[in-house]
Order: C-alpha cells, then structure tokens, then sequence
C-alpha cells in the first residue's frame, strides 16, 4: 500500500496574498484558484491550499526540503525583504540559522503568523538528535 501526503488547507486573512508569499520566497509558480483555495504546489506534489478564515487564526508550522542553492535563493529572498529570521523553532536565536546534520536550516514567518522553516537535511539524516 502506498500512502502519499496530498494537500493541507492553510488558513489566512487574505488567502490570495498568503499564497503570493510563500510561492515568491520559495520560488514556485503563482498560486492559481480552485473554488475558495489559493492553490500553490511544491514539486513533490503535494498542494498547499490557502483559504480565508475569520477570527483568530491558530498559527501552525510548515517545512519546506530544498536544495542547497534553493537555500541559498531562499535565505537571500527572506533577507532582500528583511524578514526577522531564526535558527531555532523557539525563536530564541534570531539572525542565526542552523547546521543541524551538517546542512542549514531557517525559521521565519509568512504573513498570518504561521513558522515557515527551510532545511537542506532531513533531520536525524547525519545522527543529530535534540
């Protein structure tokens, strides 16, 4: 049996614009609409649909595996638009990121408050272990 992730619902103020952020900082296509959805898709298919929410939004965490020069352009993007930027998931170490199992990773958050994180390992893949 094969089980693969296929889309999760992000809910946003303004589902359009949270949409355009995420794809212009990881460098992905324009989100397109489906229904109330501001669609954007990563390249291992999995769909990240932005929909409108009223009252308080309870902030998640998203995780984004790329490659080392998409970290590069990535972190590049996130400090042209001087985003604060952090290490940990803590946000206890700002201006910083990580080198966990000997790649790099970045903590910063989209425009609803969500923790966004880019990383060039999967961790645990070199044995770091918190």
């Amino acid at each position: 049996m094969a089980i693969d992730f296929n889309h999760t619902i992000v809910w946003a103020r303004d589902s359009q614009a949270s949409a355009a952020f995420l794809a212009e900082v990881l460098g992905l296509p324009a989100p397109r609409r489906w229904g109330p959805f501001a669609v954007v898709r990563v390249d291992n298919g999995v769909n990240i649909d932005f929909m409108n929410a009223d009252g308080e939004i309870a902030r998640q965490h998203y995780a984004f595996l790329v490659s080392d020069s998409d970290f590069d352009e990535i972190f590049g993007r996130i400090r042209e638009r001087a985003l604060p930027y952090w290490a940990d998931p803590a946000r206890s170490q700002q201006g910083e990121i990580n080198h966990h199992d000997g790649g790099r990773g970045v903590y910063f958050e989209d425009p609803n408050g969500h923790l966004l994180e880019v990383i060039t390992r999967s961790y645990g893949s070199g044995g770091w272990n918190p």
